[in-house]
């Protein structure tokens, strides 16, 4: 299994140490700016990434991406296409956010996550 069916075998499952275990030390995330819960913007590392965007989103919503397509640039970057889709655990609304993930690959795992995503439809989500 490739770090990149890891990453999301792990999202998932709601599994930390699965999720953790595809990504590089030197990890960044960029996630869409306009996201909800203040999580927007680059998070530099692996703990940063969890305890700032996905910790504070995954307390808020039942919800994991749901890849739907790979789209291979290289060896070592994929784009991969899918849906967030879940619920907000205080009211049980349903989510539903289209994504594109930018993913880097060096040394066999991801270093790098770019987000792309409808803001609009995770602060829908929420209210």
């Amino acid at each position: 299994m490739n770090a990149v069916e890891r990453l999301y075998k792990g999202f998932a499952a709601s599994d930390p140490e699965e999720i953790a275990a595809a990504l590089h030390p030197d990890f960044v995330g960029v996630v869409s700016a306009g996201m909800p819960l203040g999580v927007g913007g680059t998070h530099q590392g692996v703990e940063a990434i969890f305890r700032d965007c996905w910790g504070v989103v995954f307390r808020k919503l039942d919800t994991c991406p749901r890849p739907e397509e790979e789209l291979w640039i290289g060896p070592d970057r994929v784009v991969v296409l899918g849906h967030y889709r879940g619920a907000a655990r205080e009211t049980g609304r349903p989510h539903e956010a289209a994504f594109a993930h930018d993913l880097h690959l060096r040394d066999g795992l991801v270093v790098k996550l770019v987000q792309i995503t409808d803001t609009a439809r995770w602060a829908e989500a929420l209210s």
